[in-house]
């Protein structure tokens, strides 16, 4: 029986196409079943070869990838992993893919494809890896009909969010809520992100993402929520009606300057492989915030977080995980869950309820 994962790589640069098929064809658990210059040939291989996989290029000729993932995700669902150039256009278009419903993406390196292939091919094969197993959710409609939810709505305080609670202010409250996610956690984010109110504590957040990717992250979420996003730097305060994204390739930890806390970031080796890690934030939390903290760990692969969940919950916080049928990779919340760390295990739509009746307890 075959059970290697079958790749098919879209990109219109022929040298692209040769050095992943190349070098992705080395792995055992790998089999590159073709390579397509755009779309259009792509979309006559994907019914010819099945392929369990998708990369898939941001720009091509004849048809953008944008386009051509949304005609993917609505007539042939398949795993697809945008293979995106480290710009702020690149950035921009890799956020919308995993809004369509792309499972991932890996970063062309910039200038020679030789300098820092092997690293980009090892995360792209770990990532197809995950991508083979993971839930499709196309155009996030599958959790949101899963959910008898049409659309997600922004909560505000003051109102019933349906579960006969009535969410008064928040800003009498000293709580702080501490996020974690790694895949599906961008658009996961977003969803918990959009039903925060104006006036809900301070909010900061670990996405593993690429340096240049978090900022054009936060700039998206500023622009879709009530709530203040932005990526952090070292000396912002935690301050009511704001999140803080931790930048890539840099730690994000929690520093208590008097009744204040305010947030360091750091270049110290990567947890888990992983930098900004969820563990460095989580375990800060658990130090210097204790009770007044909400830990919440979301979807992603690995077991970054777990740990430092657990230690927030032995602090006295309040905790939650994602379940397992709306995490697109059921991994970071799954070793958590496995520690006993988490006080709830909630679908995507139930989390932002559970943190306001925890910051109401």
């Amino acid at each position: 029986m075959n059970n290697k994962i079958k790749v098919l790589i879209v990109d219109d640069s022929a040298v692209v196409r040769k050095v992943l098929s190349g070098a992705l064809s080395k792995y055992s658990d790998i089999e590159i079943v073709g390579t397509a210059p755009d779309p259009f040939v792509a979309r006559n291989k994907i019914i010819e070869l099945k392929p369990d996989v998708l990369t898939l290029d941001v720009e091509m000729p004849r048809m953008d990838g944008l386009t051509f993932l949304k005609k993917i995700m609505t007539y042939y669902p398949i795993p697809t992993i945008m293979v995106s150039s480290l710009t702020q256009d690149g950035c921009d278009a890799t956020l919308k893919a995993l809004e369509i419903g792309a499972i991932d993406y890996v970063a062309k390196p910039t200038g020679s494809l030789s300098s820092d292939v092997n690293d980009v091919i090892d995360e792209l094969y770990i990532k197809i890896k995950n991508a083979s197993s993971a839930k499709l959710k196309a155009g996030r409609s599958h959790l949101r009909d899963s959910n008898n939810n049409s659309s997600v709505q922004t909560v505000r305080s003051g109102t019933n969010d349906g579960d006969g609670h009535n969410y008064t202010l928040f800003k009498g409250t000293h709580k702080v809520i501490f996020i974690g996610a790694s895949t599906g956690g961008t658009e996961a984010v977003k969803d918990v992100l959009m039903q925060m109110p104006p006036d809900s504590p301070a909010i900061a957040i670990v996405q593993h993402m690429p340096k240049i990717f978090t900022k054009s992250f936060a700039n998206r979420l500023d622009s879709l929520c009530s709530i203040k996003v932005i990526e952090g730097k070292s000396g912002d305060s935690l301050i009511p009606g704001q999140a803080i994204i931790a930048p890539g390739n840099y730690h994000m930890s929690i520093k208590r300057d008097g009744a204040m806390y305010s947030i360091q970031t750091s270049q110290g080796s990567p947890i888990h492989h992983q930098r900004p890690a969820v563990d460095v934030l989580f375990d800060s939390a658990a130090k210097y915030v204790g009770p007044n903290a909400i830990g919440v760990i979301m979807t992603g692969m690995g077991s970054d977080g777990a740990t430092g969940l657990l230690k927030m919950k032995e602090s006295g916080a309040k905790t939650i995980a994602q379940d397992e049928d709306s995490c697109v990779v059921f991994g970071m919340p799954k070793e958590a869950i496995k520690l006993d760390a988490a006080d709830k295990i909630v679908p995507l739509h139930n989390i932002p309820a559970s943190i306001f009746k925890f910051i109401q307890s």
